[in-house]
């Protein structure tokens, strides 16, 4: 005992809790975090145990005699869980082929091969945009948001024509903004050397305009 009032520190702890092995000795933080672990049990039990108010979920708040008395049950808070919305690979989603042969152009699934690969269908009504059935990997497509509702598995090209004119594909694609965006890039990028110095001097001038209207409201302002 006499070796236990020597120490001090965490070390004390210890040994009062393992005493004095030498298993104890090699790891003196066992009985440490187990002294520290049931005094902090306690205090947190004091504490809930000596709480004089606690507020329920319905923001009131009760005396522990009130507690006692009521009945009534918590008002638990109201959540709204949406589902989200996920682009699925399935039957029907109409997807952008961005590899291969026919990038750029549009076609739907209408078979799941493998967890990897779809047969698709693109019957557009647009003769250079028409995707012939074939095979294609699912890391050469972007899925978009449409799909045509009611697709048979492994419908003939026939039946896939015949709704994706009803479901106006063409014209949903060309109005969305990914469409417009990537039309705008490659305008761009087939520009000729005079068509690129013809918007370079276009932006000049809607620059200075801009500068200009700035100056005249900055020159009417009130100085301060």
């Amino acid at each position: 005992m006499a070796k236990r009032s020597t120490e001090s520190g965490p070390f004390k702890f210890c040994m009062i809790a393992r005493g004095t092995s030498k298993a104890a000795r090699k790891r003196p933080w066992v009985g440490c975090y187990w002294l520290l672990s049931e005094t902090l049990q306690t205090r947190a039990t004091c504490a809930f145990r000596t709480t004089s108010t606690t507020r329920h979920f319905d923001n009131k708040l009760s005396t522990p005699s009130s507690r006692s008395l009521s009945t009534e049950a918590f008002a638990m808070a109201d959540i709204d869980v949406q589902v989200a919305q996920w682009k699925l690979v399935e039957v029907g989603r109409v997807v952008l082929i961005r590899s291969g042969p026919y990038t750029g152009k549009l076609a739907a699934i209408v078979e799941i091969v493998d967890h990897k690969r779809v047969l698709v269908d693109g019957p557009s009504t647009e003769e250079q945009k028409i995707v012939p059935r074939h095979v294609l990997p699912l890391s050469h497509a972007t899925l978009t948001h449409f799909v045509i509702p009611r697709l048979p598995r492994a419908a003939g090209t026939g039946p896939v024509k015949k709704l994706w004119q009803k479901e106006e594909i063409d014209g949903k694609w060309a109005k969305s903004n990914f469409a417009q965006k990537t039309e705008r890039a490659e305008r761009r990028k087939n520009l000729s050397d005079f068509e690129r110095f013809k918007v370079l001097r276009l932006r000049k001038q809607a620059r200075y305009e801009v500068q200009k209207a700035h100056a005249k409201l900055r020159a009417a302002a009130p100085k301060s």
